[in-house]
């Protein structure tokens, strides 16, 4: 499971340089917004832009503590529901592009995972995982630990896609208020 860490990276979803259309402060005296999902643990942010600062969709930006060089602050965290119909829309590319990026560490997922109860386990929660295809990756795993996504689905047939996988469980988690177990994101 996750722990509680400041994002230190985020990728660019959508920007609004008018601010919100539905807030009641005249136009003059609204602020640039950008919203953004962070890298590490997937959190929806609302970002403040520096004056001047030129931020396109897809643009990863610095959020750490250190210097920033095109956000000024972050003004908060948001939930998929605050979400603008853009970065709804381009969710799904973002998340699946910080999974490509970051292999190493979801592959890890398959090595690793372990049971939650004694009649659940964290493979489970992937979408498609039933009781017969987590017995196989945990043979399979014993065996040899999985190197890349191609190695996973090479070693398991019935597994041609395991990225797509970890894609479709990320975003139910950031969709899903009410989700329970929190594997790849934070509350």
């Amino acid at each position: 499971m996750k722990t509680e860490r400041k994002e230190e990276n985020a990728v660019v979803i959508d920007v609004l340089p008018m601010g919100y259309v539905s807030e009641q402060r005249p136009v003059y005296k609204r602020e640039p917004v950008v919203q953004a999902v962070g890298v590490n643990q997937f959190k929806l942010l609302e970002l403040i832009p520096k004056q001047g600062a030129d931020i396109q969709l897809y643009d990863r930006v610095y959020i750490g503590d250190a210097e920033r060089e095109k956000i000024e602050r972050v003004k908060r965290r948001i939930s998929y529901d605050d979400l603008t119909a853009t970065a709804k829309l381009e969710l799904p590319f973002v998340v699946e592009e910080i999974v490509r990026e970051n292999e190493p560490r979801f592959v890890d997922f398959f090595n690793k995972s372990v049971p939650i109860t004694p009649k659940f386990h964290m493979l489970h929660l992937l979408p498609g995982i039933g009781k017969k295809l987590m017995w196989e990756i945990i043979e399979q795993r014993g065996k040899k630990p999985f190197e890349s996504f191609a190695d996973i689905s090479g070693r398991i047939k019935s597994l041609p896609h395991p990225d797509r996988m970890i894609v479709s469980r990320i975003l139910r988690e950031i969709e899903d208020p009410n989700e329970k177990y929190h594997v790849f994101t934070s509350r």
